[in-house]
């Protein structure tokens, strides 16, 4: 696995570690519908949280969540209805961003952005 696909991994296991540790329940990681995917599908309390994990070494090129550009958030938005449609959720949605800046040898900082307005 290259490099960049093992610090995402990493990135993905310490976020869905944060959310559990904040109460959710982690109900799908992973996911995918084509050449689109969800990091992970959470329920908070009655709302099911769909969050798009950025790890990033450090911030040299801006903050993990600025990688979220429009066609992103396209594919995001896209994916997320097939989701709901697939799984026939009937329960409030919500779109979180986790971004994790740092590596599995050094420290690392989580920020969890929630509800973020998909464009």
């Amino acid at each position: 696995m290259a490099a960049h696909n093992e610090l995402g991994q990493w990135g993905e296991n310490l976020a869905a570690e944060y959310l559990r540790s904040k109460g959710y329940v982690i109900i799908d990681r992973d996911w995918h519908s084509g050449h689109r995917d969800l990091d992970i599908i959470a329920e908070d309390d009655d709302v099911v949280v769909f969050v798009e994990v950025k790890t990033r070494r450090n911030n040299i090129f801006g903050d993990p969540e600025e990688a979220i550009d429009f066609r992103k958030q396209r594919s995001l938005q896209l994916a997320i209805n097939h989701y709901v449609k697939e799984n026939r959720i009937r329960k409030e949605i919500r779109f979180d961003i986790i971004a994790v800046t740092g590596t599995p040898e050094t420290s690392h900082d989580i920020r969890h952005i929630q509800n973020v307005a998909l464009l």
